[in-house]
């Protein structure tokens, strides 16, 4: 019987200091994706600190290189950014730039993809703004927003010193991204199987 490799999710954001409240969020909707079948990769901290992205420049970092070639690879992504003066930090939307290097990929960026969003901010207002920019983007790169959007204040305590989320509330919402990822998963795989004569 053939292997069937297990679908990818990939899981982008965080902050660029390790274990930040974004990455800990994207590691909990990457489990709840995870016990759903899926692989799961993360994309988070040193990995996101790439050099400014240059259109014009072919040439690109090999952290750089390793992310799109993941990034194409993905059946699904989860995107967690926290809230920067308003809007997504400039260090998860220049990851995201990298992505104009997949525009005329067989795919094009993510188009059919779901992807789930997380939006963290010290206060309900950034976080919640962080979310809308984001779905704007996903938009823009032929993606599928998830249903559900987390949104988290990270002002409350959310996260017990070993990442594990300890507000019901926030678990609900972050365990329900990953979810709704994998289930956009399965049933695109269902769709895309021969029907039986």
């Amino acid at each position: 019987m053939a292997h069937h490799p297990r679908p990818l999710i990939v899981g982008l954001g965080g902050a660029a200091r390790e274990n930040s409240s974004s990455e800990k969020a994207l590691k909990v909707a990457l489990a709840a994706a995870a016990a759903q079948g899926m692989e799961t990769v993360l994309i988070s901290g040193a990995a996101l600190d790439l050099p400014l992205y240059a259109p014009h420049q072919s040439a690109r970092a090999e952290r750089a290189v390793q992310m799109i070639d993941v990034l194409r690879r993905c059946d699904g992504l989860i995107l967690s950014s926290p809230s920067y003066h308003g809007s997504i930090s400039g260090l998860v939307k220049n990851a995201l730039d990298y992505t104009e290097d997949m525009a005329k990929d067989e795919r094009v960026y993510f188009d059919g993809c779901p992807v789930g969003l997380i939006g963290c901010g010290a206060g309900w207002q950034g976080a919640h703004q962080v979310l809308t920019a984001m779905r704007g983007i996903v938009h823009a790169l032929r993606g599928w927003p998830t249903p559900l959007g987390a949104v988290l204040n990270t002002v409350q305590p959310l996260f017990n010193e070993a990442g594990h989320c300890v507000d019901d509330a926030a678990r609900f919402q972050l365990e329900t991204v990953g979810q709704q990822v994998a289930q956009f998963v399965h049933m695109k795989s269902r769709a895309a199987q021969p029907v039986a004569a």
